[in-house]
């Protein structure tokens, strides 16, 4: 791994910095994950996931128990999988939020992108972030669209 291929964990996200356990191993890079309780590979992706499910818990209050990361879903014949799932207190699907590398710039194909594993969970509220961009939608039921949102949604008790 070379140095330029750690740059990413230099770069300024806008979100706030939290204090990670990081560990070297065989060469490579392992970041602490709250959740899952164990050391994952530390790819570029797996930076802005950990930055964003921590943003969630310690800045919006988001209860760690209801937050599910990188698990799998079928759609039409394909398996895809998403980067963070909230589920509201009676385990609906409240905020699914997808996770770039800081370099990947967020097009209209990042948000199409989310918008199809949204048609299979149905959550009220969409995010896309590289960590330095982030796009939030609230859907609209009625009109069958997606709004833009300045920011994540606050957590909803109910």
């Amino acid at each position: 791994m070379g140095a330029d291929s750690l740059a990413y964990l230099e770069l300024e996200l806008n979100l706030p910095s939290f204090d990670f356990k990081i560990h070297k191993e065989g060469g490579k890079l392992f970041i602490f994950d709250v959740l899952r309780k164990k050391f994952l590979s530390l790819t570029p992706e797996e930076w802005v996931r950990q930055h964003i499910t921590r943003y969630l818990i310690e800045y919006l209050d988001y209860p760690k128990s209801l937050i599910v990361q990188e698990r799998g879903l079928r759609y039409n014949e394909l398996l895809k999988r998403f980067d963070v799932l909230v589920m509201d207190r009676h385990t609906r699907p409240f905020l699914l939020i997808e996770c770039k590398a800081p370099a990947i710039r967020l097009t209209q194909k990042t948000v199409e992108q989310v918008c199809l594993y949204n048609a299979k969970i149905g959550a009220r509220y969409l995010g896309v972030t590289n960590g330095v961009q982030h796009i939030c939608m609230r859907r609209e039921e009625k009109e069958g669209r997606y709004v833009q949102t300045r920011n994540f949604p606050d957590y909803i008790l109910g």
